[in-house]
């Protein structure tokens, strides 16, 4: 039962974060403006993007889950954070639809990393392993 929760949580992100890629790497007119705000337009966009759609596929490998809840926790920190100082909880009248999937995200994210905390640790286990036999 777990196993099917993780991966309906880990489906759920991805496809937030992998839906909103056509919007980044074409160069949307809404998402310009958004990074333009932002005033990383065009790397911020286009970086942003790329580390998202990492994250959309790390977190989809049962074997990175851990990382890809990692890095989305991350990347959602940064856009509600975007949103709550620059952009506004509402973007361009979507009723703040994008701060709300930026919530989820968040949420679905920590979820999986405390599903996934026993991966965490053996990574953290492997790397501390390394560095000390260095």
């Amino acid at each position: 039962m777990k196993n099917i929760i993780s991966w309906i949580l880990r489906v759920a992100a991805a496809a937030i974060l992998l839906q909103t890629l056509y919007f980044k790497f074409t160069g949307h007119p809404e998402s310009v403006e958004l990074f333009t705000k932002l005033g990383v337009e065009p790397w911020g966009r286009i970086g942003t993007g790329i580390i998202e759609l990492i994250t959309g596929i790390i977190l989809l490998i049962p074997a990175t889950a851990f990382i890809g809840a990692f890095l989305g926790i991350g990347l959602m920190s940064g856009a509600i954070l975007s949103h709550l100082t620059v952009i506004g909880i509402e973007s361009k009248g979507d009723g703040g639809q994008l701060f709300m999937l930026a919530i989820i995200v968040m949420i679905l994210c920590i979820v999986i990393a405390f599903m996934q905390k026993q991966q965490g640790l053996n990574l953290l286990n492997q790397l501390k392993s390394k560095l000390l036999n260095k």
